[in-house]
């Protein structure tokens, strides 16, 4: 684990966005296409908008997201939605991307199809996540129902996940499809989550499912 402290947020944003830039094309100098995989939610929104305008090519990059609520892209909690607005714009516009949601398909199914559809993408080439204050990533959430298939070594890629005391299913790459990345960077912002890390080393991977990644991950972290 290597963990970079930036002081402000804004500089922290703008260095992430410059190293997933230069991780892709060190990838694409190698292979014909390579896979990033990034999350939702507002945190890295920032990264997304400086990444967009890298000057790479693009159309030999496939997007995947590490995780989606089972809700269509009309839906104000997609993430899909978010990636399409703020990092598939521009230059970046000309890159692949697979949603998870299909309003006719269940979401056990549509996770069983994807994992073969997209596995030939593994191992992901550039992974950036996110970590919330529960040591959860992903959709890799503790006590939640389906972590443990999605924490076992064989599981497939993608698997459906159930958060106590939320209504919206959802659906997440598994522990060893993020373990094996072969560049991770996790994104996390203030002392709450810097104490979160912190905790998250010390306990078993099963009660702070962020534990799966750190050993190959490069942490960046802002206070403010």
């Amino acid at each position: 684990m290597k963990l970079i402290e930036y002081p402000t947020r804004d500089g922290m944003m703008a260095k992430v966005a410059e190293t997933l830039a230069d991780a892709l094309r060190a990838a694409l100098a190698q292979r014909d296409k390579v896979s990033l995989a990034v999350p939702g939610g507002t945190t890295p929104g920032p990264v997304f908008d400086a990444l967009c305008e890298a000057p790479l090519d693009w159309s030999r990059v496939h997007v995947l997201l590490s995780d989606e609520r089972w809700v269509p892209e009309t839906d104000a909690q997609s993430n899909a939605a978010l990636i399409r607005a703020r990092l598939m714009t521009g230059p970046a516009a000309a890159a692949s991307f697979t949603p998870y949601f299909t309003a006719d398909s269940d979401i056990e199914t549509a996770a069983r199809d994807l994992s073969g559809q997209l596995s030939p993408l593994l191992p992901l080439d550039v992974l950036l996540l996110g970590m919330g204050a529960d040591m959860h990533t992903a959709s890799l959430f503790p006590s939640a129902d389906g972590l443990e298939a999605a924490m076992s070594d064989d599981a497939q890629m993608f698997l459906p996940i159930t958060v106590p005391n939320q209504e919206t299913r959802r659906f997440t790459l598994t522990a060893p499809a993020l373990r094996n990345a072969k560049a991770t960077h996790l994104l996390i912002t203030g002392d709450d989550k810097r104490a979160a890390l912190d905790r998250a080393r010390m306990l078993p991977a099963h009660q702070a499912p962020v534990q799966t990644v750190l050993d190959n991950a490069t942490i960046h972290w802002s206070a403010i």
